[in-house]
């Protein structure tokens, strides 16, 4: 059997369709790859906090809490925890942050229990006091875990992970609702 003869304007057709195809196809490979290698991601997939690299291991660090029983990472658990490490007489600032954690956790409404406040040190009089709330002795090795820490322009507050990864750092004076889409986007991992 003999195949059917082709034009030479139909081939001239097939050869462009073809050419078109592979155009686009290794076109849009190209463009993906430059946008990949210049650090752009969509909007969706940005984190507001900073994001750690590498993050900060916590996992050998056993704290305690200020009352003395151990405070265990137990990861199994999948609870994610909110870090401040403030200085010693630190005030305003502390109310205010503490007030800003405690509207953030309940916030997450049944996803509440699966996030811990672990707060450094006694926190003011006057801050919120939740359940979520973890007050712990102070620790040099867990202040030394949280990427700089003591920043001269206030308390900076951390996100760890459920393995005990200290993986979000949050600048003094972000903004609460930042914090919150993360953490909504963290506890939607399971």
């Amino acid at each position: 059997m003999n195949p059917t003869p082709v034009s030479r304007g139909q081939r001239n057709r097939n050869r462009a369709l073809l050419i078109v195809v592979v155009v686009i196809f290794l076109g849009s490979a190209l463009v993906a790859g430059a946008l990949r290698f210049a650090g752009w991601q969509p909007q969706g997939m940005r984190n507001h906090g900073e994001l750690l690299q590498p993050p900060g291991d916590l996992r050998a660090v056993a704290l305690a809490t200020a009352d003395g029983r151990p405070y265990e990472w137990q990861p199994v658990e999948r609870t994610w925890r909110i870090a401040v490490a403030p200085p010693p007489h630190c005030v305003a600032e502390c109310v205010r942050l503490s007030g800003d954690l405690d509207k953030v956790w309940q916030l997450f409404g049944r996803e509440a229990d699966r996030v811990h406040i672990l707060w450094m040190g006694e926190p003011p009089p006057a801050a919120p006091r939740s359940r979520a709330l973890h007050v712990l002795a102070e620790d040099d090795t867990f202040r030394a875990g949280l990427a700089r820490n003591e920043d001269p322009a206030g308390v900076p507050v951390y996100v760890i992970d459920p393995n005990g990864f200290v993986i979000l750092r949050y600048a003094p004076g972000f903004d609460a609702g930042h914090l919150r889409t993360d953490m909504a986007r963290l506890l939607k991992l399971k």
